[in-house]
């Protein structure tokens, strides 16, 4: 699982075009990085840039960037109408993909600390990153704004965290908070109204703050207070949810702004579902929706396989009809089409990135097997032949829970199509992956061996080259064999009528077991260890009768049907 982080670094800029593009260009020089979005203000004299990418690769983007600020912007003669306190106002991090937010946070401290360290600014952590309770509200560590650092400096309970507290020195660059937060959607909602008025009466229904509360819940009573004074208010439905309701001329409609905090509290589809309730209740009717920004794939997976199982269907199905069913559900094509490789961050961090051999035709693919090329080979073929069969067999599990007379057996069919789908997906990376393993030997033999210290280097590389050419074909044994029970269950409980489709997936399952075997032996000669050799030629054995014997089972019970 790739882990993705995303840094939105604020920087104290909005005006100067060339300026700007020179501090956000730092983070193309960083490989495994990639530069997403760059939205200049002028009014606010600020631009929020969004990379994201590799975790280490974006705390040294993140690096470079408020080192390129710092050297370029001048606090002293900055003036915008946004709150700021530094060069580099704020620089979050936020995880995307398969971290958790302990491991954001050590990113976070860390980073702080090496631009303390290392350039002398000031560094104030906030949210998860911050190391007192005070300081989790960015607001707080900001108060004063740039203006009021150097009174700030002077007070011991406002020391930086980071950096040195010195005006002289802070005077250009002024401050930074750094911090670690949850992912924030900004994602507004249609309404068939042109009252602003009535959407902020939704938005007050929803968003976690609520609304005023007034004696004797009226709209026109006494607004209560508590005991130092503050209004009081109602909560909202949701927690984690911001919300206010506007008139948008551009579009002729009223739309409710919310930014989602924490998607994992109150996700797009519950606060779109909850934002129809309370416009029905009101007379409204919700016609769609509207993402600004960019948004993690799961996001959009979590909205699709929602409202499939709102429908009692079937979740086992393709990435991207599943992203179609999220798109349509939530009318995120209202205003503007919808395109998935722009609005999701890791289909945009994918952009320009090729699996070369997945994104051939059917034709083509057979051609560059054929072509006088030693790759794409035996190994490449058995996870495609692995990919077909998990493939058919997640079809009939499909099909199943679609039959009619068994609405009632969706769900059961569902998971089995979800998990051939999930290896269906593996085998298809492990069809390039096995590939690049195969050319990773190719250019390690390439490498020069003139003195003793690049034999060495070039013996290490042929190794390691060469284990991941066995280990790659390994895996595809492995999950051929797992795929292999998707096909023996429906092939005994799925649609009688597909049994055949069952069989054939797994001829096709065991072919991709026996053919990366194959593979695995091949890679084996060539390797040094021994041990290793024996243990991994013992398993594959065993992986391979196992095929066998499951491949016989499913023609068994196919022969009984037919």
């Amino acid at each position: 699982m790739k882990k993705i982080l995303e840094c939105v670094p604020n920087i104290s800029e909005g005006r100067d075009a060339a300026k700007i593009q020179s501090i956000a260009s730092v983070v193309d020089d960083v490989e495994g990085a990639e530069l997403l979005d760059i939205d200049p203000g002028k009014a606010t004299n600020r631009t929020v840039i969004t990379f994201a990418g590799d975790p280490d690769a974006v705390i040294e983007a993140a690096f470079r960037l408020v080192k390129k600020a710092s050297e370029l912007i001048d606090m002293s003669r900055h003036s915008g109408a946004h709150p700021r306190m530094g060069a580099t106002d704020v620089c979050p991090l936020v995880p995307v993909a398969h971290m958790e937010m302990e491991e954001v946070q050590a990113y976070a401290r860390k980073l702080g600390k090496r631009i303390g360290d290392e350039l002398g600014i000031p560094i104030y952590l906030y949210e998860n990153a911050a190391l007192t309770e005070e300081r989790k509200n960015l607001a707080n560590c900001r108060s004063g704004e740039y203006e009021g650092l150097e009174r700030k400096f002077q007070d011991p309970n406002w020391q930086p965290d980071h950096g040195k507290a010195d005006w002289g020195l802070a005077k250009r660059t002024g401050a930074t908070a750094v911090g670690a937060r949850d992912f924030l959607v900004a994602y507004n909602v249609n309404l068939n109204t042109t009252s602003a008025r009535r959407a902020n009466a939704i938005a007050f229904d929803i968003r976690e703050r609520g609304r005023v509360m007034r004696e004797g819940n009226s709209l026109t009573g006494a607004i209560v207070k508590d005991e130092q004074g503050n209004p009081r208010h109602i909560p909202g439905k949701l927690k984690s949810v911001k919300g206010i309701g506007w008139y948008i001329e551009e579009y002729g409609i009223a739309q409710i702004s919310y930014n989602l905090t924490n998607i994992s509290i109150a996700s797009m589809h519950e606060t779109f579902e909850q934002t129809c309730v309370s416009a029905e209740s009101r007379g409204l009717r919700v016609t769609g929706s509207e993402l600004v920004g960019l948004v993690p794939l799961q996001a959009m997976l979590d909205a699709g396989i929602h409202y499939l199982r709102k429908q009692k269907r079937s979740i086992g199905i393709p990435e991207s009809e599943i992203i179609k069913i999220a798109v349509k559900s939530l009318g995120l094509d209202e205003l503007a089409p919808f395109d998935p490789s722009q609005k999701i961050i890791e289909y945009k961090l994918k952009e320009g990135k090729s699996d070369p051999l997945l994104e051939l035709s059917l034709r083509d693919f057979a051609d560059e097997t054929a072509s006088e090329s030693p790759a794409p080979g035996g190994g490449s073929i058995s996870a495609y032949a692995g990919a077909l069969g998990v493939s058919l067999g997640t079809m009939v599990a499909n099909l199943s829970a679609h039959k009619r007379g068994w609405d009632d057996r969706w769900n059961e069919f569902s998971d089995w199509a979800e998990r051939g789908m999930a290896l269906q997906k593996r085998l298809l990376e492990l069809v390039d992956e096995d590939t690049r393993a195969f050319n990773r030997i190719m250019a390690a033999f390439g490498l020069p061996k003139s003195s003793e210290e690049e034999k060495k280097a070039r013996t290490e590389a042929i190794r390691s080259a060469t284990q991941e050419a066995i280990e790659v074909p390994f895996s595809v044994m492995k999950i051929c064999l797992e795929s292999m029970e998707v096909m023996r269950q429906m092939a005994e409980i799925g649609n009688p009528n597909s049994v055949t489709d069952a069989a054939v997936g797994a001829l096709c399952a065991r072919t991709g077991v026996e053919g990366a075997f194959l593979n695995v032996r091949v890679n084996c000669k060539d390797f040094d260890d021994a041990v290793y050799v024996a243990q991994i030629t013992e398993k594959g054995k065993q992986i391979l009768s196992e095929a066998k014997k499951m491949e016989a089972e499913v023609l068994a019970i196919c022969d009984a049907k037919l």
